[in-house]
């Protein structure tokens, strides 16, 4: 899974909060085929889905969305 964001202020703090509650996070350069205004995203496990949907949603993180890798394309899942 990969959350992509507007601002690098919002990845930087989205990493933090991750961090914090122990999900195993990577942060990597936004894939070309995601359009957002940050360069940086974080990859997650799918298995930490609810976890991180709920950490963005309680500390108002702003992204431009949540992605999941299907077939060599990026699908929107939040």
């Amino acid at each position: 899974m990969l959350i992509a964001f507007d601002s690098t202020q919002q990845a930087l703090r989205t990493e933090m909060l991750l961090e914090y509650a122990d999900v195993d996070i990577d942060i990597r350069p936004t894939p070309k085929e995601i359009t957002a205004g940050c360069a940086l995203s974080i990859d997650f496990p799918a298995d930490d889905l609810e976890q991180v949907k709920s950490i963005i949603h309680d500390e108002n993180v702003e992204i431009r969305g949540i992605f999941r890798k299907i077939n060599n394309e990026y699908n929107q899942v939040v």
